[in-house]
């Protein structure tokens, strides 16, 4: 039997734990079946339950799969609702409506809120459900002879189905689809995520937020639909019925695909989410003053006559209060509108977030690998900025167990001068309405991007080092009507060692691009045919040292020097192909920063169109100048991209 190798049908004794149940009533001890991980759970739905079913199928597979594995009587479980519990023993199964026929167990053993429910209310309740309950509101008694683990280990995976992978919509999707890889997978994955807090907290908190809505507009628009079908009067009252329903399935349309977007593991950062908007800025002090905050790791005569000579005596002559605090988050946290923190040198470890609303200084007092903070945690990331003007510098920040990345502009303008980032998720996400200045710091490490650009911010990178880095820089899509498209500013950074590409841009692929790189697909395989053919044709050495167009000829004395070059190095002759080298060199890094400005000029331009086509739908046939200025700011000159995986520049299409 194929299914006796799932459970311990066949094996002697109970293989599962037992746990006590929570209450004033003395429950016997159930079976302990939440703790299953992620392969138990997805082997059990992928190979015994549910298989290649479409949506439509699941409730008779799992009926089906129920059949095989459930013991039809003779067990003991406890009912469980929002408002009592009570003790029932099972005495039949009805398959296809998944619920068990249960009788009162003797004695009668019952937790509720209040009082009302006594032996006879029960008994009532159970006659009007015709003794017929639901098997995922049953948790099985415990038995350590082995014989229900099976049935236990069953109503658990249909308990966990039905509260965390099936949604009530689902059945109405199309099943063109095997329902367990385009559902089951990818919210399995999700809620796994999220218990091993792999998922930010407030995309957590977006989820649960979007999927209640969407819960709550799918009813109402049940509703309506029903009063519609039951209705077949062609009345005033049933048009506004039906604009009403076709309003609500388009938000419901709306709010599955921004869950679809989540539950995907790939795309759930791609077009990420806000968070922390409602964090407040303290503003001002009462009294007017600013303070400079100091934070020493040891204080002593040298180290403060230096920080009196350099730090902590303005130029105005204006009399400043110095604090002193013992750790960086402290001061941070101290700090209100246009106050000053002043780090020496030291290794701080920090068990927290910094969250800056005002525009405040953060500034090491030193080189960065001389003031060092790092986290020490698990958190969402490690520096949060909201302030109108934040600046920080000569600090080097590392991450550790982190899900967000190392430092998230959500608005205002933030500058980083002159600081190292060790990442360890993401990098640098610059948000919607923010603002990142970014010049000679060197980030790395990121498992993700080591910048984010979201649309409608602005972005300014200068003399920075970006590397060893799933991507380099991400440039998220902005074609979006409701989406401005950002400013981008790159000049001379190093972005080299990348996994991915230095430079990607995500976007939507057109039908009309669809169409063209069909019809482009024969012409191009027929171009690498022939570059193949030349490639083969061509030397070793006309490769590597290409003429560059120079037709004259040359000189006996300089073919034979040439000639000899194996025998014996000719200083002119290496000189020359040295120098044709750098050449070559700066011409395909100049042509990487073309090929970035025209490829996100071009993706602005397409956004420009789509902003004109929307108004001219929309009856203006005449836009303004300055609504219709949605193009991109970009300016890339002289960056360098070196030994990136897959390249330069790229477009990811979804």
């Amino acid at each position: 039997d194929s299914w006796s190798d799932y459970g311990s049908r066949d094996k002697p004794g109970t293989t599962l734990g037992r746990t006590v149940p929570d209450g004033n009533v003395l429950f016997p001890d159930i079976f302990h079946t939440d703790h299953l991980l992620f392969y138990e759970r997805f082997r059990a739905y992928q190979d015994y339950i549910l298989a290649d079913c479409k949506a439509s199928e699941v409730k008779g597979f799992i009926a089906e799969y129920l059949e095989k594995v459930l013991e039809p009587c003779g067990w003991q479980a406890i009912w469980r609702t929002d408002v009592f519990e009570v003790l029932v023993g099972v005495v039949g199964v009805n398959f296809p409506a998944l619920k068990a026929v249960v009788q009162l167990s003797e004695p009668f053993l019952c937790e509720s809120q209040d009082s009302s429910f006594t032996l006879e209310c029960m008994q009532e309740l159970l006659e009007l459900k015709e003794h017929q309950i639901l098997l995922q509101e049953l948790w099985v008694v415990y038995d350590e002879s082995g014989e229900f683990d099976q049935t236990a280990l069953a109503i658990e995976h249909v308990r966990f189905f039905y509260r965390c992978i099936w949604r009530t919509w689902d059945e109405e999707e199309e099943d063109e689809f095997d329902y367990f890889v385009r559902c089951v997978e990818p919210r399995l994955r999700l809620h796994y995520d999220i218990l091993e807090h792999r998922v930010p907290s407030g995309l957590v908190a977006d989820y649960q937020n979007l999927l209640s809505q969407c819960e709550e507009l799918y009813e109402k628009f049940l509703n309506v639909r029903n009063s519609i079908s039951s209705n077949d009067s062609d009345s005033e009252a049933e048009n506004v019925s039906m604009v009403e329903g076709l309003k609500l399935y388009d938000k419901v349309e709306q709010l599955k695909q921004k869950l679809k977007l989540i539950e995907n593991p790939l795309l759930r950062y791609v077009f990420g989410y806000q968070k922390y908007g409602s964090l407040q800025a303290k503003g001002l002090r009462p009294t007017g003053a600013k303070v400079i905050h100091v934070v020493p790791w040891t204080m002593k005569t040298n180290l403060l006559h230096l920080l009196a000579r350099d730090k902590l005596c303005p130029e105005s002559g204006e009399d400043l209060e110095i604090q002193f605090h013992r750790d960086p988050l402290a001061a941070v946290n101290a700090c209100y509108e246009g106050d000053r923190v002043i780090i020496c040198p030291g290794h701080y470890f920090v068990d927290g977030m910094f969250s800056i609303a005002d525009s405040v200084e953060l500034e090491g007092y030193g080189l960065p690998d001389d003031v060092v903070i790092e986290k020490q945690g698990k958190g969402d990331n490690f520096f949060d900025c909201t302030g109108a003007n934040i600046k920080i510098s000569n600090l080097k920040l590392v991450q550790h167990d982190a899900v967000e990345g190392i430092l998230n502009v959500h608005h205002g303008k933030t500058t980083l001068e002159n600081c190292v980032l060790q990442c360890e998720t993401t990098g640098i996400t610059v948000r919607t309405s923010a603002e990142l200045l970014m010049k000679n710091s060197d980030l790395y490490g990121a498992k993700g991007a080591g910048v984010e650009i979201y649309p409608g911010s602005a972005c300014t990178l200068l003399h920075n080092g970006i590397h060893h880095c799933k991507e380099g820089i991400l440039v998220k899509n902005f074609l979006d009507e409701d989406y401005e498209a950002p400013k981008i500013t790159m000049v001379n950074n190093m972005i080299h060692n990348n996994e991915g590409y230095g430079v990607v841009l995500v976007r939507p692929e057109m039908p009309s691009e669809m169409k063209d790189a069909s019809a482009q697909g024969t012409e191009e395989n027929e171009f690498q045919d022939f570059l193949m053919m030349w490639l083969l044709c061509m030397t070793i050495d006309d490769i590597l040292f290409p003429a560059l167009g120079n037709t004259q000829p040359t000189q006996a004395g300089d073919e034979t020097a040439c000639a000899e070059g194996s025998r014996q190095e000719q200083p002119g002759c290496v000189t020359d192909e040295l120098e044709l080298y750098k050449q070559a060199e700066t011409s395909e890094q100049t042509e990487n920063n073309s090929e970035i400005a025209n490829v996100l000029g071009a993706a602005s331009a397409k956004k420009r169109q789509i902003h004109k086509k929307r108004l001219s739908e929309l009856g203006f046939t005449e836009a303004d100048d300055n609504l219709m200025s949605q193009e991109m700011f970009v300016s890339v000159e002289g960056n360098q991209f070196k030994w990136n995986g897959k390249g330069s520049f790229g477009i990811f299409f979804f």
